[in-house]
């Protein structure tokens, strides 16, 4: 018998709080008391709410530890089948269907060890049925546990400890005598479907639980109000790898109501690198937001093949929210005449219905339109304020006189000119000529090999015979044997959900016309990204 009584471990010490016997552990965390927490706090008369936040900081394995006695074992392979089965039927039966009870626990084949339901959660009109150690998984459902214990227990000594042994290893082929706790949970998220809340609770049995991307978003909204940080991560991380002209507005969205900093960045990256190329020929341009769309378009990382490329985005952009039965991207001429249609006494801009777009175009670089041909689009569309056609118009006029010198762009990262090179694996020679006040230029990209590659500007003759009619014809011409340039050359791509970048920094150079003087400093990387998207920003500063 004193062997016996020496191998029981030792009963943790217990205070008294209060008058009525109530109790708790002491020089424990209140966390490893939750039935004295309970107690204490109606004896003190404190919201346990209050009392609960603490679970936030604490460690979810040290309650789990406390409460089951220190079960380790995971549910079986067959617990797991019925979890998938679970979800794959609410899946099929959709939202037809009233209350049911689902069980998250399939019978065990050859073996009597079968883990107690001992915790109901009635949720989204279904009664879904948990075990107490996964529960603790959850952050949410773990408060809700607790407090619902708190309300039923009358003894919580004598209530402790029953719970404690129906979930020890030796005892768990008896019946419990522990009543059942039910606890409810009441959802207002639209995002949260049954099918995406029966996947997050099933991923409280097992971190390798498959989330189909059309459902993402709502596992994340489970998550998130389930306060299940590992799914919450791993549902983010899906939706990094998943932005796509289709998805970039939901899951935009979803990252700024949860607060989401990450998933925010990678999809304002993703937007800047694609808004010209990519979503800016599609519908789904319409979808981005007018603040998401304004900060890419003030980003200097942002990608366009020209000043006059963006633009025609934020025109298409305005045209798509003013007409939204449109349901394709109409050609160029349509926009210009959608606009142009508007009677001639008041541009668009300052009309009552353009006035909320007016910032989308603060964001541009209209002094970076040099092309005669554009211009002419500029002044006869019917959409800028005359004052700030008087001021572009102005620009070009000082500069030209000047011999190129841009006095009105001193700042390279704010104020730059740009063009850009979208590189894949179709061609070796990638290349562009551009003209600006009189001053030609070649931007060229080559692939050397499988991942190398090269990218700089070279000055070109006015006389060049490769010079192309379209720029040759319809652009001044300057004999200035050298032109100071300030200039940067960038190039960005993603690799395994990251952006590498790489760039010549900041450089000033006097470009002539002869071969030793005539081509910038050249950027050589190397990439298994695909595709490339290579940026070229330069001014003429005062010379």
């Amino acid at each position: 018998m004193d062997k016996m009584l020496n191998q029981q471990p030792a009963r943790l010490e217990r205070r008294i709080n209060g008058a009525n016997d109530r109790w708790r552990f002491s020089k424990e965390t209140n966390l490893g008391d939750l039935l004295g927490l309970s107690q204490l706090s109606r004896a003190t008369g404190e919201d346990i709410d209050s009392e609960l936040k603490m679970i936030d900081r604490l460690h979810i394995p040290h309650l789990q530890k406390i409460l089951t006695g220190g079960i380790k074992k995971k549910p079986s392979q067959h617990s797991v089948a019925g979890c998938q089965s679970q979800t794959r039927n609410i899946a099929s039966r959709g939202s037809t269907q009233s209350k049911k009870k689902h069980t998250w626990e399939a019978e065990s084949r050859g073996s009597n060890l079968q883990p107690c339901q001992d915790v109901t959660l009635e949720c989204l009109g279904f009664k879904w049925e948990l075990h107490q150690p996964q529960l603790f998984n959850s952050g949410t459902l773990t408060k809700l546990y607790i407090y619902a214990l708190s309300q039923k227990t009358t003894d919580p000594l004598k209530d402790l400890e029953k719970l404690l042994r129906a979930q020890s290893p030796k005892e768990i082929k008896e019946k419990s005598s522990v009543k059942k706790i039910v606890i409810s949970l009441k959802i207002n998220d639209p995002l949260v479907t049954k099918t995406a809340f029966a996947t997050a609770l099933k991923s409280l049995y097992s971190s390798d639980t498959e989330v189909q991307m059309e459902d993402v978003l709502g596992v994340l909204a489970s998550a998130h109000i389930l306060q299940f940080s590992g799914l919450f991560k791993k549902c983010v991380s899906m939706m990094k790898d998943g932005i796509l002209p289709s998805t970039i507005h939901t899951f935009y969205m979803a990252a700024c109501k949860y607060k989401e900093e990450s998933l925010i960045s990678a999809c304002e990256k993703w937007l800047e690198m694609n808004l010209v190329p990519l979503i800016g020929k599609q519908i789904h341009l319409r979808t981005i937001p007018q603040e998401l769309l304004q900060k890419v378009l003030r980003s200097d990382r942002v990608f366009t093949f020209s000043e006059f490329d963006l633009l025609k985005t934020a025109l298409y952009w305005v045209y798509l929210q003013l007409n939204l039965k449109i349901q394709s991207v109409p050609i160029y001429e349509t926009v210009l005449a959608f606009f142009h249609s508007f009677p001639k006494k008041c541009p668009f801009l300052e009309r009552e219905l353009g006035q909320k777009f007016l910032p989308v175009f603060l964001c541009l670089r209209l002094h970076g339109i040099t092309s005669g041909r554009h211009l002419e689009d500029i002044k006869h569309i019917n959409f800028f304020p005359e004052t700030w056609l008087v001021r572009i118009f102005a620009n070009h006029y000082h500069a030209l006189e000047s011999g190129g010198d841009m006095f009105h762009a001193k700042d390279l990262t704010t104020q730059a000119v740009r063009f850009g090179l979208l590189i894949n694996q179709e061609f070796k020679i990638y290349s562009e000529t551009i003209g600006v006040y009189g001053f030609f230029f070649e931007i060229r990209g080559i692939k050397h090999g499988d991942f190398s590659y090269s990218f700089y500007m070279q000055r070109i003759k006015y006389s060049d015979t490769n010079l192309p009619a379209a720029i040759a014809e319809r652009s001044p011409v300057s004999l200035r044997p050298e032109r100071l340039v300030k200039y940067e050359i960038r190039a960005q791509s993603l690799v395994n959900g990251n952006w590498q970048e790489f760039s010549t920094n900041p450089m000033t150079q006097k470009f002539g016309l002869n071969k030793s003087t005539s081509k910038s400093h050249t950027l050589k990387i190397e990439t298994v990204g695909n595709p490339i998207y290579v940026a070229f920003a330069f001014i003429f500063p005062v010379s």
